[in-house]
């Protein structure tokens, strides 16, 4: 799978695909690779730029992206489209992932487990969920808490 790693204000990020869609997406700090490409296609290079801005304080949303959700489980993959609808600057609960895609409060800790594992980290807003009570809980992403509220922070959400 061709994968291209870029320069973002918080670091360097990468990006897979192929062309069923996006498969990765790599918070800092992603280290090169030797089979990085050199030259990424234009939808890839426009995502880079959009990423780029997001992570310099001008938000983006990337539902509208083509992810590869062929190897995601149905319930990760009702989880993930559930988190896309949490847009810059806003946060939800676990429990509010779950009851939008019609899971009792107690699907909690699956919601929790489907964000653990999801492969596109900022593309797929998992550190705009937090925990029932507002706080930073899980982020699998590096950095784990720090990066996700400093995510939040850019996006310009109420972390009090």
């Amino acid at each position: 799978m061709p994968r291209a790693t870029f320069p973002t204000a918080l670091g360097r990020c990468a990006i897979t695909w192929h062309e069923g869609g996006l498969t990765s997406f790599s918070l800092p700090e992603a280290l090169p690779r030797s089979d990085d490409t050199a030259e990424a296609p234009p939808e890839i290079a426009a995502l880079i730029t959009r990423a780029q801005r997001h992570l310099a304080g001008q938000p983006e949303d990337f539902a509208d992206l083509n992810y590869d959700f062929s190897e995601v489980g149905e319930f990760h993959r009702r989880v993930l489209r559930a988190t896309l609808a949490v847009k810059s600057g806003r946060t939800a609960t676990y429990g509010e992932i779950a009851a939008a895609i019609g899971e009792p409060p107690a699907a909690s800790r699956a919601v929790g487990a489907a964000l653990g594992a999801n492969r596109w980290p900022l593309l797929i807003p998992c550190h705009r969920v937090t925990g029932a009570d507002g706080r930073m809980t899980g982020f699998s992403g590096p950095g784990g808490i720090e990066t996700k509220t400093r995510l939040l922070a850019i996006e310009g959400a109420c972390l009090l």
